[in-house]
């Protein structure tokens, strides 16, 4: 089986290295070959022609054929449609030379390539659903609520929902929501998989052969209740709502260290940490390396998320989540995300804020304190990651079975996808 991935991010993006690449390998050790198409952002800039052909060369050796484009932004739809347009003549190219069968698409953007294609050229397209895009640009504020904007990309996701042959969801809820009283196939047998952010045990095995206390000296925090917050600020990552609750955290216990690790602009958090009574050795905010990420988990206590609780977040599945679980960390996060709801309660592996006030705040701390004490936390909260978030196991298991499903039907078999484009 030949697939081509269609990724609207560049290939050294986090994301890109953290969920794609991995997932792929996945695939690849399915003996499924996987071509990749990303989207460079200033690629003159940041790219040779001898870096390319590096990376190119270094990944093919793990049997995965990179191709990539320039990622255009200003303006921004004119931009997007003209990074469509030269990402389906080069998919339609790479599937006639290569005799993909299948397209496969991650987001809304990648998928309209990926329809243009098929319609052009056949084959059979599955559309990953990285989330509710119309509704996470409305929620964020970007597009205006019910604007020509939203409304076009809902008469192209309803296009893209009648031409995909299979489906990915990042969580149950939003399986409920696109497809209600479906499970594994769709009203027209189409395979549907809920598969959540992953992550890849293996970055977390050296630091957890490490000493936590050992870590914790080298890092300055011996003595310190510290929380860690990784991720972006602004949007629907609540930035305010996330200081003032280690603020509070901060005034009930001094020992209480703030370590925020983004790729954000520092600043203004540092003074929203300063401005709320925090010391400037109280915190730290900034960027780490992300092979560095599993040692700074490891050496906290806790950790946050609170993520504005909108229709749109429903789809969600926060990597940050995995990792803190895989780091065996208990969570701190508000309700109304994604399955993240019935993950903490169930596998009692976290704390869940019903609003943003200062007395729920004290609250989550009170309950937080309580299940601390449990020795067997930190192995729960890391059972949990391998049950629930385990890139092999879980990821890339289901993403498998959805390419053999996909295939199981006589005319998704594997002889039609060898007599595609037959010469």
């Amino acid at each position: 089986m030949k697939t081509l991935y269609l990724c609207y991010f560049g290939l050294r993006e986090p994301l890109v290295q953290t969920q794609v690449l991995p997932y792929l390998r996945q695939l690849v050790g399915d003996g499924t070959h996987v071509s990749l198409l990303t989207f460079e952002p200033e690629m003159k800039r940041n790219w040779s022609r001898a870096q390319i052909e590096a990376e190119q060369s270094r990944l093919a050796g793990e049997g995965l054929h990179w191709h990539c484009l320039p990622y255009h932004k200003r303006p921004s739809l004119p931009a997007t449609l003209y990074d469509v347009a030269r990402g389906a003549l080069l998919a339609t190219r790479l599937v006639r030379r290569e005799r993909v069968g299948v397209l496969h698409a991650r987001g809304h953007v990648p998928a309209l390539m990926g329809a243009i294609v098929k319609r052009l050229m056949g084959g059979r397209l599955v559309f990953d659903i990285r989330g509710f895009m119309p509704e996470e640009y409305t929620d964020a504020g970007v597009w205006p609520q019910n604007g020509y904007l939203y409304r076009g990309a809902k008469l192209v996701e309803r296009y893209l929902m009648a031409s995909s042959d299979a489906f990915v969801v990042l969580t149950e809820k939003a399986r409920e929501i696109l497809f209600p009283g479906c499970e594994a196939t769709d009203g027209q047998g189409r395979p549907i998989e809920v598969i959540p952010c992953c992550v890849d045990p293996a970055r977390f095995r050296a630091a957890e052969e490490a000493s936590r206390d050992e870590l914790r000296r080298e890092l300055k925090l011996t003595n310190r209740r510290v929380f860690v917050y990784v991720g972006s600020f602004g949007g629907w990552y609540m930035t305010d709502e996330m200081t003032q609750f280690l603020a509070l955290a901060h005034e009930q216990d001094p020992r209480t260290f703030a370590l925020i690790l983004t790729q954000s602009a520092p600043e203004p958090v540092r003074e929203r940490l300063r401005g709320l009574g925090l010391g400037n050795d109280d915190f730290f905010v900034g960027r780490v390396a992300a092979a560095d990420v599993p040692r700074y988990l490891k050496a906290s206590d806790a950790s946050i998320s609170f993520i504005k609780a909108c229709y749109s977040k429903l789809s969600s599945s926060p990597t940050k989540i995995a990792e803190y679980l895989a780091s065996g960390l208990p969570v701190v996060c508000n309700t109304g995300v994604g399955d993240l709801d019935e993950l903490l309660n169930t596998d009692r592996v976290g704390v869940i804020i019903r609003d943003f006030a200062p007395a729920s705040y004290t609250q989550a701390l009170r309950e937080l304190d309580i299940l601390s004490q449990d020795p067997a936390l930190s192995a729960r909260c890391r059972a949990s990651a391998g049950e629930r978030f385990n890139m092999e196991t879980v990821g890339g298991y289901r993403y498998r079975r959805l390419y053999h499903r996909l295939l199981e039907e006589n005319e998704y078999g594997p002889e039609a996808i060898r007599a595609l484009h037959h010469e």
